[in-house]
């Protein structure tokens, strides 16, 4: 289920956006504290940002260029002011689309599946691919979780990826050496289990333990 997070200031417009969301299929979680709306939106790993424009403390703007220093994650301004300015300033600011108010539901809806699914989805492939509460972004290789960025190597992304496509199958030493070293040079064994004791650490870094399980001479799965 896609994760939404909410950042809007008029409690009962946001309890209601709330409803919207989660009868069309949505978790969804609300901003409570707006000198805090990065800190809140990394703790809850959000697939979509709804981005009020005028907000106590900071505006939405703001908070916008803050979460894109560590996130990628798609964000969708909400504002009554629609004019051709601030949609422009929005885009450039780094949103991924806007909705004017007063929000219809249906547009809403219509809206937020459109940007999960560019997202996510590319020409039916993955452009993002969830795991344990985490994102690999498979535009930079990079890997998302409570608003830290972890950069892959190549290897360490095509292990990852591979494993991910497969979640729930054992992958073969084979097929993962292959996928890393297609040429004709020979390639050590151990250089794979280097590379992938290597990924498991800095995933452990970022928080992501027991990820990859080893099946003793079969391979390796995503737990």
């Amino acid at each position: 289920m896609y994760r939404i997070f909410l950042v809007e200031d008029d409690r009962t417009l946001a309890q209601e956006l709330r409803k919207q969301l989660e009868r069309c299929g949505y978790e969804t979680g609300v901003v409570s504290d707006f000198r805090a709306v990065q800190e809140e939106t990394a703790e809850y790993d959000p697939h979509l940002i709804l981005m009020d424009i005028m907000l106590p403390y900071q505006t939405g703007y703001y908070w916008t260029a803050e979460i894109r220093k560590t996130s990628a994650v798609p964000i969708v301004f909400l504002s009554s002011a629609s004019d051709g300015m601030n949609i422009v300033m929005a885009i450039n600011m780094g949103g991924d689309d806007f909705i004017s108010k007063p929000v219809e539901p249906m547009v809403l809806c219509a809206k937020v599946q459109a940007v999960l699914r560019r997202s996510y989805e590319l020409n039916g492939t993955a452009a993002a691919m969830e795991f344990h509460g985490a994102l690999l972004n498979l535009n930079d290789c990079t890997v998302i979780l409570g608003g830290e960025k972890l950069e892959l190597t190549k290897n360490e992304f095509r292990i990852l990826s591979t494993l991910l496509e497969n979640r729930g199958k054992i992958v073969s030493r084979d097929a993962l050496m292959l996928r890393l070293w297609n040429d004709d040079c020979y390639v050590e064994e151990n250089t794979l289990t280097v590379n992938v004791t290597r990924l498991r650490h800095r995933l452990e870094h970022l928080g992501l333990r027991d990820i990859i399980v080893t099946k003793p001479g079969r391979g390796y799965m995503i737990s």
